[in-house]
């Protein structure tokens, strides 16, 4: 007889990303060290690979498994030679979580800069391939600003390139 109370655990989120990643169980630990994640579950197989690793980063769920050899599970960002999604992560302070998620290992892919979309924007890669976007919103813009400011953004990286 099911017990749930809900169609969804109290804690999870609608959507809720969950990667595949190999060497999971390092890449846990590395994400507490390099965004401050919190831990919440780390579920075994008998070989000792994470079949479902539970993390919080900040009011955020993410779920993880490892690379497992039964393909039909799917492959991580490192097997696959590229990173399929970004994780996004909104910080208090986009230039301190930068450096301290590059400090930790992470490889810079943008620094920080203002965006025309009102944020303070960041892009980085960990060492186990997958793609992290960080940013400080900075601006409430309306969807017709961003769009100006993108043309204006747009026009002048045309204009550098040119060079």
């Amino acid at each position: 007889m099911p017990t749930a109370k809900s169609w969804k655990p109290a804690h999870a989120q609608t959507v809720t990303p969950y990667l595949i990643i190999k060497d999971c169980a390092k890449a846990m630990d590395f994400y507490k060290k390099a965004f401050g994640a919190e831990e919440v579950a780390r579920l075994c197989s008998p070989d000792g690979k994470i079949m479902h690793g539970f993390m919080k980063f900040g009011d955020s769920n993410i779920y993880f498994c490892d690379e497992m050899d039964d393909s039909k599970c799917g492959a991580s960002p490192s097997t696959l030679g590229n990173c399929h999604a970004t994780m996004h992560i909104f910080v208090e302070d986009v230039d301190q979580a930068f450096q301290k998620a590059v400090d930790a290992g992470c490889t810079p892919f943008m620094p920080p800069m203002d965006m025309f979309w009102g944020d303070r924007y960041t892009r980085v890669t960990d060492p186990f391939g997958q793609g992290w976007s960080l940013a400080t919103h900075k601006e409430d813009l309306t969807p017709e600003e961003m769009q100006k400011a993108g043309n204006e953004f747009f026009k002048n990286m045309e204009a550098c390139a040119a060079k």
